[in-house]
């Protein structure tokens, strides 16, 4: 794909990086680390938050530390991911499992986020609530004391009382993926910019989104809340890119999405001496 030429400074808010350290691919295409970064200077992505692959059952401090090494040298953010021992999901069933499981050696510890956070290798915390379920209570307090951001993928596997009652009412700020709709579900996405009226901490990233309301919906209403994300490598950030171009809004707020908001949410993508 030929280079693209827009004028904006962007940053990328959702890549994922595979450290190469964690058994065989599952999810999706992969990409090397110089690949990834050719493909955001192609697309004129300046820097990129990146974060390993989920993978159920395991623990990430292995593949945490493989996307910080690879990181080094280059315009890569590494965010280390954590899992838990809550299911997203409202069903009796779930609520009874949630009350009686306690972590096991694999789960994210109140520790390890201590570790993580003053580690100055990590700038954030990613989860999935559908591979990995979210953090206990000790847990989100440890996220609290940190108050470092939390990007949490949103989908149809998580209901939105769920994620607002476990996350979006503490105080470190919470950036949704995807709108809080994948995979393509409009109606959980314009739900999901309802709750900003609610929730001032609340983000939300634009990767996978692919409808042009939701996304035009929310730059109108909520200007400070959108944050660019690329989906790379499943998406190509060329075509994440574009897909923002080509909305229906105004420059300043475009502005915004590919570069102000991140900045002022994550400290690690604003440019270098604060212009």
């Amino acid at each position: 794909m030929l280079e693209l030429e827009h004028g904006f400074r962007i940053v990328d808010v959702y890549a994922r990086l595979s450290p190469g350290d964690t058994g065989p691919r599952v999810d999706g295409r992969s990409v090397t680390p110089d690949q990834l970064e050719r493909e955001m200077h192609q697309a004129g992505i300046t820097k990129s938050i990146v974060f390993p692959p989920a993978r159920p059952n395991r623990r990430y401090l292995a593949p945490n530390n493989g996307v910080a090494r690879r990181s080094v040298d280059r315009p890569f953010v590494a965010f280390a991911r954590i899992n838990g021992t809550r299911r997203p999901t409202a069903s009796a069933t779930d609520r009874l499992r949630n009350a009686v499981r306690s972590r096991d050696d694999h789960h994210t510890s109140p520790a390890d986020i201590e570790r993580y956070a003053y580690d100055d290798r990590f700038h954030g915390f990613v989860l999935d609530p559908e591979v990995d379920d979210y953090p206990d209570e000790d847990v989100l307090a440890a996220l609290e004391a940190v108050d470092l951001p939390v990007i949490v993928r949103g989908g149809a596997d998580a209901a939105l009382e769920i994620l607002a009652s476990t996350l979006l009412e503490r105080s470190f700020p919470v950036v949704v993926a995807h709108f809080g709709g994948h995979p393509l579900d409009r109606s959980l996405m314009h739900g999901l910019i309802d709750l900003l009226e609610e929730y001032d901490g609340c983000y939300l990233e634009t990767s996978f989104v692919r409808y042009r309301d939701p996304l035009e919906r929310a730059l109108l209403e909520h200007p400070d809340r959108v944050l660019f994300g690329s989906g790379a490598p499943a998406c190509h950030p060329d075509v994440a890119v574009m897909e923002i171009l080509t909305l229906d809004v105004s420059e300043d707020k475009l502005w915004r999405v590919f570069s102000k908001n991140a900045s002022r949410v994550i400290d690690a993508l604003a440019p270098a001496g604060g212009a």
